[in-house]
């Protein structure tokens, strides 16, 4: 079975919403990703509905760079956190996105790593009884998010596996491991039990695929035969017009 594909929008050019989710639709598109939760979420959801495309990954709780590796941020996450998977289970929304944070002058890695687990571990039961991944985001810190500290798949399986819950996942973002690390196919077979989103874009650029290094054929295959049933969303800034992509 092909994996499933879905756009994430907020990285897109600006288009009309309507045109942009219509045309989305026509390609064949069923689902999409977006960002958060903020004024218009209830017209994007609706307007999505309205051309049968599913919300199916959001972020979970604010602030990219200053994330659960630190405790004092963990009762503020939590509540955040709890807010979105109660709206994720109402909408049908089945990810939320995490973040470590950046690194933190005077707390070590492997602090950094249990701060990270213990702020997860205080909403995984929460995650489990409504049926919503906590996906914990591998960004490069080479390129784009300069001191993000899950910034490699050892780090996050490491979290994911003292977290020890079936809601805690990773998110594993093809362009920003391609960054840093690479192989891509057998870091995911390997990975694959604890996968609980895919994003992609093409290296170097986050353009679409087919303007960067990655053989996209061959890595989506290589998805397939795994047997992944989740989401593979395009997260990429397409070098055309946003209807053409």
């Amino acid at each position: 079975m092909p994996v499933k594909q879905s756009v994430c929008v907020p990285i897109l050019p600006p288009m009309d919403r309507d045109e942009l989710y219509k045309a989305l639709a026509d390609i064949g598109y069923s689902a999409i990703e977006i960002w958060g939760r903020g004024d218009d979420f209830d017209g994007v959801c609706a307007a999505a509905e309205t051309y049968g495309l599913k919300v199916v990954s959001m972020i979970g709780h604010d602030s990219l760079t200053d994330g659960l590796n630190r405790p004092e941020n963990h009762d503020r996450i939590e509540a955040e956190l709890r807010m979105s998977i109660d709206i994720a289970a109402e909408r049908g929304i089945g990810g939320l996105i995490c973040f470590s944070g950046n690194i933190v002058e005077g707390i070590e890695e492997e602090e950094a790593i249990d701060n990270t687990a213990d702020g997860l571990r205080g909403v995984a039961s929460y995650a489990e009884d409504k049926g919503i991944n906590l996906n914990i985001e591998l960004l490069n810190s080479k390129v784009d998010h300069e001191g993000y500290q899950c910034d490699c798949t050892d780090w996050g399986l490491e979290v994911v596996e003292r977290v020890d819950s079936s809601r805690v996942k990773l998110l594993y973002d093809i362009y920003h491991m391609q960054i840093m690390e690479g192989d891509l196919i057998r870091t995911m077979e390997c990975l694959m039990p604890w996968i609980g989103h895919v994003q992609f874009a093409d290296n170097p650029g986050r353009h679409e695929p087919g303007t960067g290094e990655i053989n996209f054929s061959n890595v989506f295959a290589a998805i397939d035969a795994m047997g992944y049933d989740g989401w593979v969303s395009a997260e990429y800034r397409p070098t055309g017009a946003t209807g053409d992509s």
